[in-house]
């Protein structure tokens, strides 16, 4: 039976990965950790130092600022993290890469498969493309989604840097400056409203045609999906960093 610590097992995605995890006859939940302290089928604690359980593996989908404390805890303790968390800072990355040196650690900008897909499919379309179409990145989430742009949405823009494989520059905010559209930038944008669950695409503007490659999560069960999935895969891998390629890899 794998054991599972599950970091912001209040919030709306932790309740999603409990009711998951519960369908699963391999894997349990055996402690919860978050600040919003509520009564779930597991031991709930503010932080990882107060944990008393011993867990096979870490799912975290809770808050940047609760990113130290679980690395503290999976370095310390030894046991591997998967990090679904976004927003991040490029410090906090740098931080998981240094924990991953140490103990397995997962991370991927996002947890669904198909995403995961689409990111390929963006990298191969920017390498046959190339300069010949202006690059465009849309992302729309729910009102409620504190980080713009999505960690998805700089997945797939590093996915078509990789395949331009030149330097590229992000561009967040036109509207202070008037000039033409360079043709080293790829626009980057963002809609967040109502329920969104969450809305990707793609756009390769070329002389007379139009490529979009585009991604739409109906549930948030598709990402929770990728988490268990994930968790299930750290169980006893040798130290380094994982990404998803890993996990379909295998």
């Amino acid at each position: 039976m794998i054991k599972v610590i599950l970091s912001g097992c209040c919030g709306h995605m932790g309740k999603v990965i409990t009711n998951l995890v519960a369908e699963q006859v391999d894997m349990t939940i055996v402690a919860g950790v978050d600040l919003r302290k509520e009564e779930l089928s597991y031991p709930v604690y503010s932080e990882f130092s107060d944990v008393q359980e011993t867990a096979d593996v870490i799912i975290d989908f809770s808050h940047p600022n609760c990113l130290d404390g679980l690395l503290a805890y999976s370095v310390n303790k030894g046991v591997p993290a998967v990090v679904c968390t976004t927003g991040l800072s490029c410090c906090q990355i740098d931080a998981i890469r240094e924990a991953a040196k140490t103990v397995p650690m997962f991370f991927s900008g996002n947890m669904s498969l198909g995403i995961n897909l689409l990111a390929a499919l963006v990298k191969k379309a920017a390498q046959v493309l190339g300069d010949k179409a202006d690059i465009e990145i849309i992302e729309a989430h729910h009102n409620l989604k504190l980080d713009a742009p999505s960690g998805t949405a700089n997945m797939l823009l590093d996915a078509a840097i990789e395949g331009l494989d030149k330097e590229m520059i992000p561009e967040y905010d036109r509207h202070s400056r008037r000039q033409q559209r360079p043709k080293n930038e790829i626009g980057m944008h963002s809609i967040r409203g109502g329920t969104i669950v969450g809305e990707h695409e793609v756009i390769f503007a070329g002389k007379d045609e139009i490529v979009t490659l585009s991604h739409s999560a109906r549930s948030k069960e598709v990402f929770a999906v990728g988490a268990v999935k994930a968790a299930a895969f750290m169980v006893g891998k040798e130290p380094r960093l994982y990404d998803m390629t890993d996990l379909v890899s295998e």
